[in-house]
């Protein structure tokens, strides 16, 4: 069945396969310490020209965001996200389990605002009774957001100044960073996202990786025996190379920003094709995720042979559903979508 249900539904590149193929009898030490995870390190701080940063590979995007904000919080601390944040909505409680509360902010397009958590932030110190609440310990963002649209240079820095000025990391969630990245419509470089975060992490998963996330600590900040934490988590890899040789193969010959610009251009065919048939968006994404409001009964008859995601009901008669286009989505996969859609509406 044809599927745009999400951007992790294909395996790997085949230059990943390639180079598993090629180094699969070599040994190599175990937990992340092999010459692999070394120089994909290498290659991922000159890519976010930051000498400085510690990196380490982990599989997937709930376990890094779990890891990290529990590594980064003291016991009496929650973290700060918007209410339609990962963390806040599709991660099953995992921050929670870890006895940290989500603090939710209101959220516009999926982005909160410097001036809101500011806001939030002031409150919450000015409170006589703050000492039997629950600390604002750090903040957590995602670009693109849970809706595929994308913080500003501005909005970015504002909030890292807001961060700045109460003394509490921000982190960014770069599960599709990637198709961030190589929007045709963002000023926001690799970089930037270094210089403005305190940790930030470079999705593999969704971006043509098997499986893998590298989480970058961007100020030599990295929680004191980080390693032994990810281990008591049961996240410690013992062949790491199988994270090393994807984030290597995927930051050589810039093959992530390559696949990751493939796939914003098939969602703008997405887009296109949407537009001309008179469709309504839910929301203007500029990235690999577009968000369209379907009536009921189409909605039905579509899913019988496409895949796609339910998002949210509209009202009674609509509901908003997700096409998402991926590193491995093909132009003809596009066209036959829309062959799809057309005969549909001819009956």
């Amino acid at each position: 069945m044809l599927s745009f249900e999400s951007d992790y539904t294909e395996g790997a590149h085949e230059r990943i396969l390639q180079r598993f193929l090629e180094t699969n009898f070599e040994q190599l030490p175990g937990y992340g310490s092999d010459k692999y995870c070394m120089q994909a390190k290498k290659k991922i701080k000159k890519a976010c020209q930051c000498p400085q940063a510690d990196i380490y590979f982990l599989t997937g995007g709930t376990q890094t965001n779990q890891i990290v904000i529990d590594a980064l919080l003291k016991s009496y601390e929650g973290v700060i996200a918007a209410k339609t944040g990962h963390v806040s909505v599709h991660e099953a409680g995992a921050i929670e389990s870890t006895g940290h509360k989500v603090l939710e902010l209101p959220e516009h397009d999926g982005k909160i605002s410097a001036f809101e958590l500011k806001k939030y932030l002031q409150n919450f110190w000015n409170d006589e009774n703050h000492e039997h609440m629950v600390f604002p310990g750090m903040v957590y963002i995602s670009h693109p957001t849970e809706y595929g649209t994308l913080y500003s240079r501005q909005e970015l820095e504002a909030i890292s100044n807001v961060c700045h000025e109460f003394q509490i990391p921000l982190y960014l969630d770069g599960a599709r960073l990637g198709y961030g990245l190589m929007s045709s419509n963002t000023d926001v470089t690799l970089p930037y996202i270094a210089k403005c975060c305190n940790v930030f992490y470079i999705g593999g998963t969704k971006v043509g990786a098997l499986c893998g996330e590298a989480v970058v600590f961007t100020k030599q900040n990295t929680p004191k025996h980080f390693i032994t934490f990810i281990k008591q988590h049961g996240a410690l890899t013992a062949k790491g190379r199988l994270l090393g040789v994807q984030f290597d193969t995927l930051f050589t010959d810039d093959l992530y920003f390559e696949i990751s610009r493939h796939a914003i251009k098939m969602a703008e065919l997405l887009k296109q094709g949407f537009k001309k048939r008179g469709y309504e968006f839910y929301l203007h994404s500029p990235t690999n995720q577009q968000f369209i409001i379907l009536e009921n009964q189409e909605m039905k008859e579509l899913h019988k042979m496409v895949r796609f995601s339910f998002w949210e009901k509209l009202d009674e008669e609509h509901t908003v559903v997700r096409f998402a286009s991926s590193w491995a989505t093909k132009e003809a996969d596009v066209e036959k979508l829309f062959e799809i859609i057309d005969r549909y509406k001819k009956v």
